[in-house]
């Protein structure tokens, strides 16, 4: 028999897999190009510059990005021969208030600063206690609604210095050395996403709309990182701040019980146990550090975190000794804008007094439980 697919029925080559399709021709419109491109160009420079000036005139100066590639070099510093060093883990009150030249000036060596804000030091505690190459000294920063809860909002920063790609330092790079230090509102705090986000959009029903923070701090290359000037100057701001830390404390359907409170902060305990027996088994002196808060932010941690039930309890647990700024008076009366940092000034001093306090403690010299003014 004879097909009966008459031709218009046949497949045709643009119909055959493997065989490319024909591109239609578009013809290109007749423009002044040249003038579109400075149009173009001129526009975007413009809308730039509106938005950077926005941020200028705030009060805002160029700083260098607080991210997890920025953290992976100076946690490179430990394996590339500074395994000895002094090193801070701990949250914003530590990576915001100990000042690297400070220490630096005092103690004739700079510290690695791997501390980050809303993060628990403990998986980078973790990650040093499985790294040989690091025999030095630990200072461990305790915030108790952080540490104790697990909280850790750079939760990937070890698993991503691991993993880093060549593409990713080079891209680390150029944004420290170009970008960086020319622009304010290259700043992620002043990201247009971020503050549409911050807007006070409508309550939806069931739901609490909270405030997120606001920006903090200022760092530098080597992630020495100081509070923001604007929380010491622009008491509005610092309000605002207060404002935000007291928001989270609003009671939700969704907050864990005190029991389920007390079993997360023991889980946390057993494995700084585990972490800091390894450190001291190469003989790593590890020192514990419970820096300043003030008005409503220390009383919620007292009411959620009472200090005998946590940290008493990790000191007692871990057998390293710690430094409570509730024990000594030169750690007393600093001033703290937003209840939770320290103001720049004060910030010195007391990473002075924290250097005088640590040294015997690091050295193996016998102190006393409080020690004298």
């Amino acid at each position: 028999m004879h097909s009966s697919i008459s031709s218009s029925e046949r497949p045709t080559a643009s119909d055959r897999p493997g065989v490319a399709q024909p591109v239609p021709l578009r013809p290109v419109p007749v423009l002044p190009w040249s003038r579109v491109v400075i149009v173009a160009v001129t526009l975007f420079a413009v809308l730039v510059g509106a938005w950077e000036w926005t941020w200028r005139a705030y009060g805002v100066q160029p700083s260098t990005r607080n991210t997890d590639a920025l953290w992976a070099i100076q946690r490179r510093r430990i394996d590339n021969g500074e395994g000895n060093a002094t090193v801070i883990a701990g949250s914003s009150r530590e990576y915001f208030g100990l000042q690297l030249d400070v220490w630096e000036k005092l103690d004739g060596k700079r510290p690695i600063q791997l501390a980050f804000e809303g993060t628990s030091p403990m998986e980078i505690v973790e990650d040093l206690a499985d790294d040989p190459t690091f025999t030095g000294n630990l200072i461990v920063g305790i915030t108790p609604g952080v540490f104790f809860s697990g909280f850790a909002l750079h939760h990937d920063a070890v698993r991503y210095a691991r993993r880093e790609s060549p593409s990713q330092r080079i891209g680390q790079w150029l944004s420290m050395h170009t970008i960086e230090p020319m622009f304010a509102f290259y700043d992620p705090d002043f990201a247009l996403a971020t503050v549409l986000k911050r807007q006070p959009w409508p309550q939806r029903p069931g739901r609490h709309w909270g405030m997120s923070v606001r920006k903090l701090s200022v760092t530098q290359p080597d992630r020495n990182t100081r509070l923001w000037e604007k929380l010491e100057d622009d008491e509005d701001y610092a309000a605002l701040a207060r404002r935000i830390w007291a928001d989270e404390w609003i009671p939700s359907d969704d907050d864990p019980t005190p029991a389920e409170i007390a079993k997360t902060a023991d889980e946390q305990i057993d494995r700084m146990v585990k972490a800091v027996a390894k450190l001291q088994a190469r003989h790593v002196r590890v020192v514990f550090l419970r820096s300043p808060s003030d008005g409503e932010y220390l009383a919620e941690e007292n009411r959620t975190y009472p200090r005998k039930d946590t940290w008493e309890k990790l000191l007692a647990a871990t057998g390293a000794p710690g430094i409570h700024f509730e024990d000594y008076p030169q750690l007393q009366g600093l001033r703290l804008p937003e209840w939770s940092h320290l103001a720049y000034a004060d910030a010195r001093r007391y990473t002075s007094s924290v250097v005088d306090l640590v040294k015997p403690r690091f050295s193996g010299e016998a102190v006393s439980a409080v020690d004298p003014y």
